[in-house]
């Protein structure tokens, strides 16, 4: 059995599928429990050459840990039986698989449907960890969850040193400085690592979430959950998958009144709102933006699928009446060695429950396989993601 591990090719990418670390775990765990210990082990896991070094893990660690450095990006595209990447290949790479090989990454696939056609006609069986479904058995694997982590830390870093004050209170020989207010707006995994950051900066933190079920989360961080005044301000938006669903523009538009007055008091805000497979819901129009003070800034974390804020421009900084507005994108990228990582252990775990005597076995029985297929057999199976949010399934289905 042959793992493939490409070069990440998008622009400011920095992250690796595989690290060395869990090369050495999947290589152990195929060798068979009766072999000895200086065996072959039945799996060769195959490293594009340079695919770690921007996340400080060169070829001679890799090959320490018992890979082989491939020929090139192409031998590693057509020869493996399984492709592990952190983003979705180019249907050109797609193409260089071998019919009925597997492919394991965030593949984005709402979005995709080029390369997922590619992938169908190739029949080659792959699984989005966007897809994965939310159950407790599945947190091993759940990449979503881990680079929302670090994207969420990120966020409070871009917003404190964008900020014109400090974060903490401070008694100093020149009187008491205050502490900075901090607004988050959604209290998911990158929320509330966003708080949790903010927090130990020393900020007053305070956040925000249509869901009713984050108040606990927020407040056991020590921040404040805002508990909007109005009958029904607090629509309890959570789908039976954990994601906030999309309020409807009536919800919207009482949602950023009502919120308006809290952003123009924060001296940053940090946006983390997205809903799977659609737009970023706007919450911060450009007449709030307006009420903010000078200085204060706004950290737009859904800046690559449209914005929190009317006035974000992905990947720019905007300023307007003195208001900084950040739109970064790819947060995980700018933490590479943590951020492959934690990719890397999840990956590791979603493929160590696939290898069964050293084979790779695809059991469409188990759940969470099951539940991160999109392509398999020449078919597109489902995607969950877009069916959990009422939209229509692919237009091919299946052509077998």
């Amino acid at each position: 059995m042959r793992i493939g591990v490409p070069r990440e090719l998008r622009n400011g990418e920095t992250r690796v599928a595989l690290t060395p670390e869990s090369v050495k775990r999947l290589i152990a765990l195929a060798r068979p429990k009766d072999a000895d210990p200086g065996a072959p082990s039945p799996l060769q896991i195959d490293v594009e050459p340079g695919a770690g070094d921007r996340a400080s893990f060169d070829d001679a660690q890799y090959q320490d840990a018992g890979a082989r450095i491939a020929d090139g990006a192409e031998a590693v595209w057509r020869e493996s039986d399984l492709v592990v990447c952190v983003n979705p290949p180019a249907p050109a790479q797609a193409s260089l698989m071998r019919e009925g090989a597997a492919l394991l990454g965030s593949l984005r696939s709402t979005g995709e449907p080029e390369l997922i056609e590619t992938l169908r006609s190739r029949r080659i069986s792959a699984m989005a960890f966007e897809a994965i479904p939310r159950i407790t058995r599945a947190q091993k694997v759940d990449v979503l969850s881990s680079m929302a982590t670090i994207a969420g830390y990120r966020a409070v870093l871009h917003g404190a040193l964008a900020c014109p004050k400090i974060f903490p209170m401070l008694m100093t020989a020149a009187g008491t400085v205050t502490a900075s207010r901090v607004l988050i707006l959604g209290a998911g995994v990158a929320g509330l690592q966003a708080i949790a950051t903010a927090k130990r900066l020393g900020a007053v933190v305070e956040a925000y979430d249509v869901r009713a079920a984050a108040a606990e989360q927020v407040e056991s961080l020590g921040a404040r959950f805002l508990r909007l005044e109005d009958p029904g301000a607090e629509t309890d938006a959570e789908t039976a998958g954990g994601y906030a669903r999309e309020l409807t523009p009536e919800e919207q538009a009482a949602q950023r009144e009502r919120l308006a007055r809290h952003i123009a008091q924060a001296d940053v805000v940090i946006t983390t709102a997205q809903v799977p497979g659609r737009a970023a819901p706007r919450l911060i129009d450009r007449a709030t933006t307006e009420r903010m003070r000078p200085g204060a800034v706004i950290v737009d974390m859904a800046a690559e699928s449209g914005g929190n804020c009317e006035l974000t421009r992905a990947g720019e900084r905007v300023e307007h009446n003195g208001v900084v507005i950040l739109g970064p994108v790819n947060l995980p990228a700018e933490t590479p060695v943590h951020a492959s990582i934690m990719h890397s252990r999840n990956a590791a775990a979603f493929i160590a429950d696939m290898i069964k005597d050293g084979e790779l076995r695809i059991d469409m029985e188990d759940e969470v396989v099951r539940g991160a297929m999109i392509t398999h057999d020449g078919e597109i199976v489902h995607n969950p993601t877009r069916e959990a949010m009422g939209l229509p399934k692919w237009e091919k289905e299946s052509t077998a």
